[in-house]
Order: structure tokens, then sequence, then C-alpha cells
């Protein structure tokens, strides 16, 4: 099984009447930067545990379970909102940072979370990282009628069981979870990453460590024309890493595709596109060491 070089401490952290887990590698120290990275839907922050291992450098770094997910608690709620995120991050930064900018990396949903917030406070983000952080498709308005009756719906099939989280009889169905999502996954780091995705239950089951409200779909439409003027806010320095398999194109057939995440990208006052060869979505799980290197090469540009 994968044995971490560095092993960060666990911290619990109270940000809106919520106690948020949060993993620190390394201490502050002056003149150095925080480095906050935030994981996407349906992963922890421990994720990251393979790309802090292959860092060249020692970095002060800052990762959180998000609400309802890892060992974070999980909120009175049956559904959850972006706006959430952004405010949870502010207030984590308030907490480590409270007087100056940090540099930020988020992967997935954490990467569309870490964009809109360095729009959104642009003065407390240095450098930003955006791992496959691509956003979603155009809406129309004309789509409103049926994503809020689809959002009902599944409301009412979460309160009646249905979308309960699928729990494994033994750890090691858990890796294989993992290593048929991603079939670049091997065995070493499947095992190390199944017991900080999921936990055993006092019936013997591991259950996954994110809560099953988060499958439903957000009522409201992805407004593009919104997301493109948080875009042009942004002022930190930006790093847009793509995986070299095309997710988007996997997922969306058609409907939302490279081109259009670049055309989006355009709106970003200072940024750059870099790939990672020979990785999926979970690029940082794939090739750490190559993503380490470029997230310390563009930290320690200019």
């Amino acid at each position: 099984m994968y044995q971490p070089k560095r092993i960060p401490s666990n911290q619990f952290v109270p940000i809106r009447n919520l106690k948020y887990h949060v993993l620190v590698w390394g201490d502050p120290a002056p003149g150095k930067v925080p480095l906050v990275m935030v994981h996407g839907w349906m992963d922890v922050a421990a994720s990251y545990q393979f790309v802090v291992d292959a860092f060249a450098h020692d970095h002060y770094v800052i990762a959180p379970d998000w609400r309802g997910y890892g060992l974070t608690e999980t909120p009175d709620t049956d559904n959850y909102w972006l706006p959430d995120y952004l405010a949870d991050l502010d207030f984590l930064l308030d907490h480590y940072s409270p007087d100056a900018p940090v540099h930020l990396v988020g992967h997935s949903m954490g990467g569309n979370v870490a964009m809109q917030y360095a729009g959104s406070r642009p003065e407390r983000v240095s450098k930003l990282v955006n791992l496959e952080g691509f956003g979603m498709a155009v809406t129309r308005p004309s789509m409103a009628p049926k994503r809020y009756a689809k959002w009902m719906d599944e409301l009412k099939a979460f309160h009646r069981g249905e979308m309960e989280l699928k729990p494994y009889g033994s750890v090691d169905g858990v890796a294989s979870r993992l290593m048929k999502t991603n079939k670049r996954l091997g065995r070493d780091k499947a095992d190390w990453l199944a017991r900080q995705w999921a936990r055993e239950d006092s019936d013997g089951k591991w259950r996954i460590l994110g809560d099953a409200a988060h499958k439903i779909t957000n009522a409201q439409l992805y407004r593009v024309d919104e997301v493109l003027e948080i875009y042009k806010a942004i002022t930190a320095a930006t790093l847009a890493v793509e995986a070299s398999d095309d997710s988007l194109a996997q997922w969306w057939q058609g409907k939302f595709t490279l081109d259009d995440y670049h055309e989006r990208l355009r709106s970003v006052p200072n940024v750059r596109i870099a790939k990672i060869e020979d990785a999926g979505h979970m690029l940082h799980h794939d090739q750490p060491e190559q993503l380490a290197r470029l997230v310390e090469e563009f930290l320690a540009s200019p």
C-alpha cells in the first residue's frame, strides 16, 4: 500500500456552524504563501497527498474537506449550493490567512469554486490553478421549469432513501471501485485512497464519506454570462490545467467541448493553459509528479 512521505496534521475549524476538517502539510513561515488546495465532487482533501509528496519543496498546504464530505460535518440540509462553497472558502481563509493572499488550487468542482472565488474576492488570491474545473454547458431560460421540477423530484427521492450511496462489504471493494472508475489508478494508491474516501460503519460496511444529497441536481440554471463576468474580475495569474484525456467529450457528447471551455477562459485577464500527458480527469492521482512540477514552476514564476 502507498506510504505517504509528508504526513499532514488533522485540524478542525469552526466554519459557518460546521466543524470543518482540514489537512495541513508544513508550517507557516515568513515569506511562505499558503497553498490552499480544494477537492472536487465526491472526493476528499486527502486526494492531494500524492501531489504534496511529489513537490520538490516544502509548502504550507491547507486542504479542507468540503461540507458534507470526508470528516467535515454534514449540514442539516437536503441539497447543496455553489455559493455555500464560496462562503466556506472565505471563512477558511479568514482563519488561516486573514491578512495576506494565498495561492489557490482547485480540482473539478473545486476548480469551479476557485475560479468564482478568485473573481469575487480578487484581492485574496495571488495565483490560481484550475485543474479541470470546466464549468457546465450553456443553459437557456426555457429549461427552468423542467429543472425545478427535476430538483423537487430528486428531493423526494432523497427523502425516500432512494439516492443513498452504495455501501461496500470491505475496504478492498472500495479500492476496486476506485480502480474501476480510474483505469490508471494502481492497487497501491487505491488501497490507500479507499481508507481516506470511506470508513467502516458499525455494521461492518464501508461507506463513502460523502452526503448522498450532493447527487441532487442544482435547481438553478448555470448562467454562463454571469460566470464570464466573474472571470473578467480575476486578477491572479491563472494556470488552467487539462488532462490528455478529453473528459468533456465523454461527459457532454458535443454539448460542451474543450473549444467552448477555452473560449470562456479568454475572459480571464492573465491565463495560460497546460496539459498533463497520460492522464484522465483525476490527473492528481494519475500523474502527481507531472502536476507537482507544473504547479511549482507556475508558483515560482514572476
